[in-house]
């Protein structure tokens, strides 16, 4: 079994959930008790955010990842994935740095939606994640349309991340307003739904909504899975 390097820590509460899934996965596809042969950087995301929302320095945030990924290469990983979808952004300069492969979360997520074969979905995350381009491009490259949500819908979705769910507090207050903003993209010509927050995943799922819902975390696990069976 090929070893997954993980940048964690941003947050540690879907890192651990990365961990629990990575695990079963593994042993749903092995059997007996095996599991995932997995490397972790877990860096502090409150330092994190002061480079990015404090500081405003962009360049600070992508070496700090740099050097985590370098630790995790140097620990013998075979390649690398982020659990976190925002610091996706900085992918390819951190690609730059390293010799092994990072598995992009957009990338599996575009896969998924080629096979449901949806053309237009709406995207939800942290404020850099909706207003940023990687998502967009990404899906683009595969016939894929996104729609993000309102200047102030994205205020909501962003603030109740910062604000809860990196603290691992989940309120059914904020289910109600995911739900009813990803209703309105619907609305709007949306086939479904990226919920492109790692943490997302843990407060909603398709009990809650009709809207197909696309689970970052359940999707890139899975194809991390596959790639260390490989």
């Amino acid at each position: 079994m090929n070893k997954i390097g993980m940048i964690g820590g941003l947050s540690w509460v879907s890192t651990a959930d990365y961990y629990k899934r990575l695990n079963l996965l593994a042993q749903e596809r092995r059997g007996g008790v095996t599991s995932a042969r997995v490397v972790l950087e877990s860096v502090n995301r409150q330092k994190y955010v002061e480079y990015v929302i404090d500081q405003q320095d962009e360049d600070a945030a992508c070496q700090m990842l740099v050097k985590s990924a370098q630790s995790i290469e140097k620990a013998g990983a075979n390649f690398l994935i982020f659990t976190c979808n925002d610091v996706h952004r900085f992918a390819t300069e951190v690609q730059a740095n390293i010799n092994i492969e990072i598995l992009h979360i957009a990338e599996t997520v575009a896969a998924k939606i080629v096979e449901q074969e949806l053309k237009n979905v709406s995207l939800l995350g942290v404020r850099k994640t909706m207003e940023g381009s990687f998502y967009p491009d990404i899906l683009q490259k595969h016939g894929i349309q996104t729609v993000v949500p309102s200047s102030d819908q994205r205020t909501v979705v962003h603030d109740r991340i910062y604000d809860e769910l990196v603290k691992d507090v989940f309120k059914q207050s904020t289910r109600n307003e995911y739900i009813e903003i990803i209703n309105e993209l619907q609305e709007k010509g949306a086939e479904g739904c990226i919920l492109g927050c790692t943490e997302i995943p843990m407060l909603l799922d398709t009990r809650h909504t009709d809207v197909p819902l696309f689970s970052t975390t359940a999707i890139h696990c899975q194809a991390a899975i596959d790639l260390a069976l490989k």
